[in-house]
């Protein structure tokens, strides 16, 4: 991944985490007191502390990546207002290989499917309804690809936590077990902390991500219809209008580059 990928989720933590270092650790009678930052973050427990530090990580990762997909999937880098009006002025003055070039150097999600459709002409206008259509599919898929690793992250980050949770329930009792049942309370606080702070944070991060898998997702799935419909409004030229006899003419022939596809009916 990126390195600026991670950047941004260790600057976000480092945002969250800075009021945290900066509170007392004790209340100045001589009574000692955990800070809210070492009870949270900090695990006496070796393994303990390794998980919560994989845990922090992953939630790094997750609050960065939905930045990251939030940027890309924004409407005007996937629905470009700007390339919709220039190809469908083009289709209006029968500039078609002016359009289809277009639509080819260019990479978003409607240019795409624009010039997957017009590519088809020469097969007819069901042709190039079912090419919008396949390179809709394709293209919704390859988008929706990256957005499974937070559906991933949001069902790892629990069993991590509950990973935890499990061993340190086994280390408290191995104590209780070597104390012969009487244990001094502070020897089941390392076991206990590990297992519910590793919850805790388990916790922390699959919701955030799992939440983030769901907006990206539906935000997706809301461009790509949109998409679609666009598409289909610029391909609508080429569809051929039935004759007064009530048969249908011809559809328009394939643009090449030496020959300019004209729609039926003009």
């Amino acid at each position: 991944m990126r390195p600026s990928l991670w950047m941004m989720g260790l600057c976000a933590w480092a945002t969250l985490a800075t009021p945290l270092l900066a509170q007392p650790a004790g209340d100045g009678g001589g009574r000692q007191e955990t800070s809210f930052f070492r009870m949270f973050f900090i695990i006496d427990d070796l393994l303990g502390q390794m998980v919560v530090l994989f845990l922090l990580l992953l939630s790094a990762f997750s609050i960065a990546f939905v930045i990251k997909l939030f940027i890309d999937f924004r409407r005007s880098a996937v629905l470009p207002q700007a390339l919709f009006e220039q190809i469908s002025e083009m289709v209006a003055n029968k500039q078609y290989r002016e359009a289809i070039d277009l639509a080819n150097d260019d990479s978003t999600y409607l240019a795409k499917l624009v010039s997957g459709g017009m590519n088809e002409a020469s097969n007819g206008y069901q042709a190039m309804e079912r090419s919008v259509e396949e390179v809709s599919d394709a293209e919704t898929s390859r988008m929706l690809r990256p957005v499974e690793y937070l559906n991933v992250i949001g069902n790892i980050a629990p069993m991590m936590g509950l990973f935890g949770t499990v061993y340190g329930m086994i280390v408290a009792f191995q104590k209780l077990v070597d104390a012969a049942g009487r244990p001094e309370p502070q020897e089941l606080a390392a076991g206990i902390s590990t297992a519910l702070v590793t919850t805790f944070w388990g916790l922390i991060v699959a919701m955030p991500a799992l939440a983030g898998y769901a907006l990206v997702r539906n935000k997706i799935d809301a461009l790509t219809a949109d998409g679609l419909i666009m598409a289909e409004e610029l391909i609508r030229p080429f569809r051929p209008k039935r004759s007064g006899s009530g048969g249908s003419e011809p559809p328009p022939s394939s643009p090449r580059p030496r020959a300019t596809p004209k729609p039926q009916g003009e």
